[in-house]
């Protein structure tokens, strides 16, 4: 599934998420156990082994679908 937000585009399936950001050659990628998702500050945080990123969406709504679509949680 692609979702689109304000800074790019994410790229989300049952074992991995891409982030490709607008004018940009970077790629953050991350496996889904790696991933969490953050309601209260509207964030998709990857934090394991060598990965570490966060990312702000745009809206819950945008979050909710990338959560739904992984099959994760958000806190």
């Amino acid at each position: 599934m692609i979702i689109e937000f304000s800074k790019g585009k994410i790229i989300a399936s049952v074992n991995e998420v891409q982030v490709r950001l607008h004018d940009s050659p970077v790629i953050l990628s991350a496996m889904v156990d790696d991933i969490q998702c953050r309601a209260s500050a509207i964030m998709l945080v990857a934090d394991g082994g060598s990965v570490r990123w966060a990312l702000t969406l745009d809206s819950v709504a945008q979050l909710i679908q990338v959560c739904d679509e992984i099959g994760i949680e958000y806190q």
